[in-house]
């Protein structure tokens, strides 16, 4: 039997408590952070003069700051300091309110804090227990958006008779909202198949129109199918490039008649190309037929829909099976924050339930709870329901629609500036806050002319720093797109953009 080591332990051993590290001093923290705000409001302050787009190459910062990271620690402003010079120059700023290119990544100050906020708490909520408020907030805060977007309480964790059968969750973005519904779609086909295992995967099929975003189909491959069963339907200017239920139908008749198995159908409200609009209604009643799950991608749009006027373009949404839409685009919600909603939550979990000894519980054992790991493909996952809560308890929804509104006007009005110029042409009908617009061909110009003389005017715009847009192409024509939602941007801004476009074309074509 060994003798016990009765040596005493030298006290110079351990450090002198000042030189200890402590990465959550509370005054570094209030110091640290009270320089990050100014940061932040100084750039908003700003922002307005810096170029939209920045001219940097490929690789520049490991020339601008130390290809290999530091031993010794700096100070917070030595690091505050590169991150102005080496950083903040290289940023697409899409909070300018001089960015027109993509559907905005709108913020909002009360966003921002909850988004502080939930970081400092930095919870890690994958069951109830794990943190109580962060599910039920998350829940709340869906919950409300529901109600905002009059969907029916069977979309809804909660209602007033009690807990509803369906219910949200917070995703990161649209992808994994197709992902997750693309799933438990696959399971719940093979299920009621009787399929052993796998074994009918390969004869399963999913659709949507052509105009659906590059995700859906990306996803569509992550979740199993076969590409060859992927169906892209063609779209057209006759349904405003909306998919048309007449050739759904025919498309999903014809794989039945061949063996296969509808499974799936993305509907989008507000597509990224040209905003056109799906007929959720009556694709919902076409899929009926084949009892196939019925996704509606809102991604961008949804936000409108909490505006009456808007909202017809979600009607039938009481018969399809989930809905996804996107605060983070269009309703003042920093990234990420996708909303996933289900009508039967059960469907969902069934497919992405994850029970490990080790996160087992009371309170989920009771079925009282939702476990919302079992809605998503990971497991941990952030406290997104607070930004969320705090953006529609501070603002409110009269306010909320004021902001949906006035992007709606601004881009009305920037519809009219180009149906009144006799050298431009409005592509696609407008539906919220997108315009996509062109030079149209005019006496020898022909149709390949005028794609070179667009894809120049949007180039030599970028060039500028003063604007920012993006192209996409629609019925085989190079488009400009014109998207309005920054939250910053005021009319002044668009009428700015406009002149330069004006004074940009001038410039190319005489």
């Amino acid at each position: 039997m060994g003798s016990l080591d009765t040596n005493p332990i030298s006290l110079s051993a351990f450090p002198d408590d000042k030189a200890v590290f402590k990465p959550l001093n509370p005054e570094d923290v209030r110091a640290y952070l009270h320089k990050a705000v100014d940061f932040i409001s100084d750039y908003y302050t700003n922002i307005e003069s810096m170029p939209v787009l920045p001219n940097v190459k490929p690789g520049y910062l490991q020339d601008e700051l130390s290809a290999s990271p530091p031993t010794p620690s700096a100070p917070f402003d030595v690091t505050m300091k590169e991150l102005r010079a080496s950083v903040v120059p290289a940023m697409t700023h899409w909070a300018s309110p001089n960015f027109f290119a993509f559907f905005p990544s709108t913020n909002s100050a009360a966003a921002i804090a909850g988004d502080l906020i939930a970081s400092a708490m930095n919870t890690v909520g994958f069951t109830w227990q794990a943190s109580p408020a962060a599910t039920e907030m998350e829940v709340l805060a869906l919950d409300w958006l529901a109600q905002l977007l009059h969907l029916p309480t069977t979309f809804m964790n909660r209602t007033s008779t009690g807990s509803g059968t369906g219910g949200g969750v917070i995703l990161g973005t649209t992808s994994e909202a197709m992902l997750v519904t693309l799933v438990a779609a696959r399971d719940a086909t093979l299920r009621r198949s009787g399929s052993i295992g796998v074994s009918l995967l390969p004869r399963l099929a999913v659709y949507a129109a052509d105009q659906t975003h590059s995700t859906f189909f990306k996803a569509c491959r992550l979740a199993g199918f076969d590409p060859a069963n992927i169906r892209s339907i063609p779209t057209g200017p006759e349904t405003n490039y909306g998919l048309d239920p007449a050739m759904l139908l025919k498309v999903m008749q014809a794989d039945v008649d061949t063996g296969l198995v509808p499974t799936y159908v993305c509907v989008t409200v507000g597509t990224t190309s040209s905003n056109a609009v799906d007929p959720v209604g009556a694709i919902a009643d076409i899929a009926a037929l084949f009892n196939a799950w019925v996704h509606v991608d809102a991604a961008y749009a949804g936000s409108a829909c909490i505006c009456p006027e808007f909202r017809h373009y979600l009607d039938g949404v009481e018969h399809v099976d989930s809905i996804s839409m996107s605060p983070h685009k269009w309703l003042l919600t920093c990234l990420d924050c996708t909303c996933l909603y289900v009508r039967d939550a059960h469907r969902l979990s069934d497919s992405l339930e994850t029970n490990p000894e080790y996160l087992k519980n009371d309170a989920t054992e009771s079925g009282e709870v939702t476990d919302l790991k079992d809605m998503q493909v990971g497991v941990g996952r952030r406290f997104r329901g607070l930004k969320l809560w705090m953006v529609m308890r501070t603002y409110g929804t009269a306010k909320l629609q004021e902001h949906i509104r006035s992007d709606v006007a601004m881009a009305k009005m920037f519809e009219d500036f180009v149906r009144g110029d006799n050298r431009f042409e409005v592509v696609v009908p407008r539906n919220f806050a997108l315009v996509c617009f062109r030079i149209k061909p005019s006496g020898a110009m022909t149709e390949e002319d005028a794609d070179e003389a667009n894809r120049v005017l949007m180039e030599n715009l970028n060039k500028t720093g003063k604007a920012y847009l993006a192209h996409t192409v629609v019925g085989d024509k190079f488009v400009l797109r014109f998207a309005i939602g920054s939250s910053l941007q005021e009319e002044r801004h668009v009428r700015s953009a406009w002149d330069l476009i004006k004074k940009t074309a001038n410039s190319i074509m005489d």
